[in-house]
């Protein structure tokens, strides 16, 4: 988005920008306000999106930023239905990820497509219990119990 704004002198980058930084800022108050005020300001930036993303533009860039936007506009405030549970973002995900991406490649993969399903798997399970606030080695054990 950043490029598109930079690159292109149409306006939909830029208000598409400033409409992300709103809805940013509502997720940093996200728990602090009623279920009934998160529904309206939810109806309110979807309006708003959905405005940014039907008005016409010449630039290439921004008809493409508007369909990858309008393909995704289903999980962009997902976090309003969730509040304090899902994050605006993915970064938890990717942090998540980081550790399994520096074993691949310290390892230089794996021979073995079962090692690497099987770290996936046990992975998957400890941050599963982490985030649940279990502990990691129980719920190990009752997985491979089950």
């Amino acid at each position: 988005m950043a490029y598109v704004v930079e690159a292109s002198d149409d306006p939909v980058p830029w208000r598409l920008q400033l409409w992300l930084q709103s809805v940013f800022a509502l997720a940093e108050r996200v728990t602090d306000l009623a279920v009934s005020t998160l529904a309206a300001k939810r109806r309110s930036l979807d309006r708003q999106l959905g405005a940014i993303l039907t008005t016409t533009s010449g630039c290439d860039l921004t008809r493409e930023l508007q369909a990858k936007a309008a393909r995704a506009r289903h999980q962009l405030l997902v976090f309003l239905a969730h509040p304090g549970k899902v994050g605006p973002t993915n970064n938890g995900s990717e942090r998540l990820l980081r550790p399994a991406v520096v074993q691949r490649k310290m390892t230089n993969g794996y021979r073995a497509m079962w090692a690497a399903e099987g770290e996936a798997d046990i992975r998957t399970v400890v941050d599963t219990a982490r985030l649940s606030g279990a502990s990691p080695f129980g719920t190990i054990l009752s997985t491979v119990g089950a």
